[in-house]
């Protein structure tokens, strides 16, 4: 290099181009991918704005491809952006592991699991499930974090990273959530299904999908479960192409919903959310609810409404966790119905 020359400022080749990026790059990245803006994402991350787009203007320079999309209403990932979005996750989670496993061994810190159980759940399901989980873990030296959040059928907090594992509703197979995700299916569940007694089938104690199709349907609202409420949609569609649910008065009183169907004008069903087992006699059967006016309880004929119970966990887990997440789901599943 000549006398006087300053430092060499070649751009970074492609070898070496991620050796400038840090973890508060990732971090970054991360934050404003799941605000959707660089406002809200600051503010997360506690940092001013221009700090936050500087940096994120900087990983952009070092990657040397656009990883956001600035739009007037936000920021959108482009592809090479969803990619390292993915792998963001992944290094900083796979780190924030690492500093725990470290800590353990040291005795400074136990391992823990932060763990999803959804409140859409039959309650004495989650709660045995939950109990064998606390017995399992307690027993390999593990503490849970429990997490009671809303939890879609993908387990998207799970690929977020924002949780480690989760029992939820699985409404396709488990292969569809092959990749970042383990899956244990642990068993079937049905809605209950309340009908008029003057529809007159009653007493067969089976209603046809297309007999609850022909009438109207107190479900929902979607907002509180969308994939157990649009799959079992498109059922009824099948039978009924313009068939659309109608709102509970209530969306957690079965007697007001109960209530609302034996007085309406047209014959009117209720659906409750996923409660019991598939094929569970009729003898175990949860009481009947009160004040259910002239309503009676069928069941619907071969099970066309269902949601598959699993627990899913990140593929990244050590090994440790993911050997609890699997006694406990091997000693929670229902036996199959016969």
């Amino acid at each position: 290099m000549s006398q006087g020359a300053g430092p060499d400022r070649r751009p970074p080749i492609a070898g070496d181009a991620h050796q400038g990026v840090e973890l508060r790059h990732l971090r970054y990245l991360v934050a404003v991918a799941d605000a959707g803006t660089f406002t809200q994402a600051a503010e997360r991350m506690f940092v001013a704005q221009p700090t936050l787009s500087q940096a994120i203007r900087r990983l952009e320079e070092m990657v040397g491809t656009p990883l956001l999309d600035r739009r007037g209403d936000g920021v959108r990932l482009t592809d090479a952006g969803r990619v390292l979005l993915e792998e963001s996750r992944t290094a900083l989670y796979l780190i924030e592991h690492g500093v725990r496993r470290s800590r353990q061994v040291a005795g400074v810190d136990r391992l823990r699991l932060r763990f999803v159980l959804s409140p859409l759940l039959p309650e004495g399901f989650a709660g045995d499930t939950a109990a064998r989980l606390q017995s399992v873990a307690a027993a390999a030296g593990v503490d849970i974090t429990w997490l009671e959040l809303p939890l879609d059928a993908r387990f998207s907090l799970i690929r977020r990273r924002h949780a480690d594992a989760a029992l939820g509703w699985v409404l396709s197979g488990p292969a569809v959530l092959s990749g970042p995700l383990d899956v244990m299916t642990l068993g079937e569940f049905e809605p209950e299904v309340w009908i008029p007694a003057r529809a007159g089938v009653g007493k067969r104690g089976v209603i046809s999908l297309a007999e609850l199709a022909s009438m109207d349907v107190v479900h929902g609202p979607r907002q509180s479960s969308p994939d157990t409420y649009d799959a079992w949609l498109e059922v009824l569609r099948s039978v009924r192409p313009r068939f659309e649910f109608t709102d509970p008065p209530l969306r957690h009183s079965l007697a007001l919903a109960l209530a609302f169907a034996a007085t309406a004008d047209r014959l009117t069903a209720v659906l409750t959310r996923p409660l019991r087992p598939v094929g569970e006699p009729a003898a175990k059967m949860r009481p009947r609810a009160a004040n259910t006016g002239n309503m009676v309880r069928v069941r619907l004929d071969r099970g066309l409404l269902t949601a598959t119970a699993a627990v899913a966990w990140s593929g990244d887990l050590p090994r440790h966790l993911q050997q609890v997440l699997f006694d406990t789901a091997d000693t929670a599943a229902l036996p199959a119905a016969s």
